[in-house]
C-alpha cells in the first residue's frame, strides 16, 4: 500500500508520527516523535515539527518555521515564512527546565501569522487573527484581529477571507458583515452571540 501523504526524500520523519491524508512534507524537514499532523497540510523547506506539536487540518507552513513543543496549530492556519515560536519565557541554557515546563501557545482556526514574525510562548491567537509580518506578538490576540509592530497592537480587523475591514465592519470582498460587541468583533450570522 503505498503512503496517504508525500514526505521528500531529504526530510527524517521521526517513530510515533501520526501525519494525515494528502499532507506533504517538502525539503529537509524534521519531524519528531508525538507530532501529529492533520489532512492536507503543506510543510514547507526546512519546517521543524517538534515534539507533541499539534497541527489541525489544512494548515500551510512555509519555510524556515520551527514549531516547538506546546505548540497547537488549528484547523486552516498559515504561518509565514521564517515566523517564530517559542516556549519558554526565560531561557537559560546553564538550567533547562525541561518539557514539562514549557508556555503552551495556541493558534485557533484561519488564522495567519506573516514572515518573519514572532510569538512570545503562552498566548491564544483567536480565529482569524492576521499577525502582520516583523510583528512580536506579546499577548492574546482577539479574534479576527489585525496585529502590526513590536510589541504587536491592534490597527485593525480582518474578514475571513483576509481582507482588511472598513468602519462599517463589511467585506467588501466576500460580503460578510460584522459586529463589535465587548470590543470585540462577532460574525453578523451568529445568532449565538451572548
Amino acid at each position: 500500500m503505498s503512503q496517504i501523504y508525500y514526505v521528500h526524500s531529504t526530510s527524517v520523519v521521526d517513530e510515533n508520527v501520526e501525519i494525515g491524508e494528502g499532507t506533504k512534507i517538502w525539503h529537509f524537514s524534521h519531524i519528531q516523535s508525538g507530532a501529529r499532523i492533520g489532512k492536507n497540510c503543506s510543510l514547507g523547506q526546512n519546517v521543524n515539527v517538534s515534539n507533541n506539536v499539534i497541527i489541525g487540518n489544512f494548515c500551510k507552513i512555509q519555510n524556515n518555521v520551527s514549531l516547538y513543543e506546546g505548540v497547537v496549530l488549528e484547523d486552516g492556519v498559515f504561518c509565514g515564512p521564517s515566523c517564530v515560536f517559542t516556549n519558554d519565557l526565560t531561557p537559560r541554557a546553564e538550567y533547562p527546565k525541561g518539557h514539562e515546563n514549557y508556555k503552551k501557545t495556541l493558534v485557533k482556526r484561519g488564522a495567519s501569522i506573516g514572515a518573519n514574525a514572532t510569538v512570545v510562548c503562552g498566548l491564544t491567537i483567536g480565529r482569524y487573527a492576521m499577525i502582520a509580518a516583523g510583528a512580536v506578538v506579546t499577548k492574546d490576540v482577539e479574534p479576527y484581529s489585525l496585529m502590526a509592530g513590536v510589541p504587536a497592537r491592534r490597527i485593525g480587523w480582518v474578514c475571513e477571507c483576509g481582507k482588511r475591514l472598513g468602519k462599517e465592519l463589511s467585506c467588501y470582498t466576500c460580503g460578510t458583515a460584522y459586529f463589535l460587541k465587548n470590543n470585540s468583533l462577532k460574525h453578523r450570522n451568529d445568532n449565538k452571540v451572548s
